[in-house]
């Protein structure tokens, strides 16, 4: 089944893909480092969600897929950098993922931590790690739909069991 909206077609599966999206900007979970536990702090948390939204209607707008934000790079690169020391390169990556956060966050960079640009090098490499963080969250979303549906799933087979009259009374 299609619906035409000025003069372009959206299947139902599609339909369905965008709504999974949109929910996905909202409760997807926040992808961390391994080895490091704890969720970002409440402006943080904000910042991804709000930056999941807009990239997620200038995708729609563009007709691609949808990739990780520079909030969520920002936070993942954060717990990384606990692990080990950045080398020069992914410093820059970081303060310029820091740099668009605080301006979501509408709060002040210093100067000396302010990364306005990068060259395509090194946004080669952002893209690459937003990419696969959109990935890891889908995965996570799409993981505990799974696990619903099958919790769901063995309630019911349960309550047919448990609900089902005897068929003879001894």
């Amino acid at each position: 089944m299609t619906s035409t909206t000025d003069s372009f077609k959206v299947t139902q599966s599609e339909v369905a893909k965008l709504i999974d999206n949109f929910v996905g900007c909202l409760s997807d979970p926040v992808v961390y480092h391994r080895g490091q536990n704890g969720s970002p702090p409440d402006f943080i948390r904000e910042a991804i969600k709000i930056s999941r939204l807009i990239e997620n209607m200038a995708a729609n707008k563009e007709n691609r897929q949808p990739t990780g934000t520079d909030a969520e790079a920002s936070w993942y690169l954060c717990t990384a950098s606990l692990e080990a020391p950045f080398n020069e390169q992914w410093t820059r990556i970081y303060m310029y993922c820091f740099t668009k956060t605080r301006e979501i966050c509408n709060q002040d960079v210093p100067d000396g931590l302010r990364v306005d640009t990068l060259d395509n090098y090194d946004m080669g490499f952002l893209k690459h790690l937003k990419d696969w963080i959109y990935k890891v969250r889908s995965e996570g979303r799409l993981a505990a739909a799974k696990d619903a549906r099958r919790i769901t799933r063995e309630e019911k087979t349960n309550e047919m069991v448990t609900l089902q009259p005897a068929m003879f009374e001894f």
